[in-house]
């Protein structure tokens, strides 16, 4: 009776803990992650402090699981009138009653104040910046309502990863960074608009605004190709204006055609589907991984 007591409690637990990790979709972390590390690192090679600077990493670590946190959780809280009715989404969380929108909003409240209180302990710039932040990533979730530009919003939301961890490191601002943010802004518009190809019927019945809604599928497969072609143009601007070695332009090259396969794939089948998690996951890890390695 004792055992099956703990036990029981234990998997409910278990159960709670799962249910959370699908809530923000932890595993989508790597999309942002790696521009902030490259971001870090960066700074790391031009200020040359003395000693490697673990207890910062560690603070912009936690900075980006408590944002990332506090984003999905919101944004599920959000969209829950519309997860609902939608037969792609009906069985996220919370249309499920798995969590319920209350206990998400705490969740958000929650990881939001964690988010700034780990701020504050980098720098002033830092922490004055990540209410900023916080309007962004919080904010994206209800711009579907009124414009179609959501994509690029979701986008700025995950761009203030690398300029963040740098100004993290520097306390100021440089051209770097903000080339790293203008790749991510447009990398993540694009994948976005392929992923909301399947919703596009559903966006419109619904009054909620989207590129394939508002401009139709084969046009915002177009635009979705024209902001990842920017992206390219980006990447190598980078590696040639920093004169990166062939590290750097052995993962740029697996980051471009690991786009191009994305947009082959979606022109062929007219749907991302599956392949929408783990191509852009394996495009940013992998160039986050040889930029990295070029800087060390």
């Amino acid at each position: 009776m004792f055992s099956d007591f703990y036990v029981s409690r234990f998997l409910r637990f278990f159960v709670t803990v799962k249910n959370f990790i699908s809530l923000i979709k932890f595993s989508h972390t790597v999309f942002a992650m790696p521009f902030a590390m490259i971001g870090f690192f960066w700074a790391w090679r031009d200020s040359k402090p003395d000693t490697f600077p673990a207890a910062l990493l560690l603070k912009i670590l936690l900075c980006m699981v408590f944002a990332r946190n506090a984003a999905m959780a919101f944004n599920r809280y959000a969209d829950r009138r519309f997860d609902g009715k939608n037969p792609r989404t009906a069985n996220r969380e919370i249309p499920a009653g798995k969590i319920s929108p209350e206990t998400a909003l705490v969740f958000t409240a929650v990881n939001s104040i964690l988010f700034c209180i780990t701020t504050l302990f980098i720098n002033r710039l830092t922490f004055g910046l990540s209410f900023a932040a916080l309007a962004v990533i919080l904010g994206y979730s209800y711009t579907k309502r009124f414009t179609a530009l959501c994509h690029f919003i979701l986008g700025l939301g995950l761009a203030i990863a690398p300029t963040g961890a740098y100004i993290a490191m520097t306390g100021a601002f440089s051209a770097l960074p903000v080339l790293l943010s203008v790749l991510v802004l447009f990398w993540v518009g694009g994948f976005d608009i392929l992923y909301a190809l399947s919703d596009s019927v559903f966006d419109r019945k619904n009054r909620l605004r989207s590129i394939p809604a508002m401009l139709g599928n084969g046009n915002a497969m177009i635009l979705s190709a024209v902001a990842h072609l920017s992206v390219a143009v980006t990447v190598i601007a980078i590696g040639l204006n920093f004169s990166r070695g062939i590290l750097y332009w052995s993962g740029s090259f697996i980051f471009i055609f690991m786009m191009i396969y994305q947009q082959i794939i979606v022109w062929k089948k007219k749907d991302i589907g599956s392949y929408f998690g783990l191509i852009n996951g394996i495009s940013s890890i992998c160039y986050g991984f040889f930029t990295i390695l070029d800087l060390i």
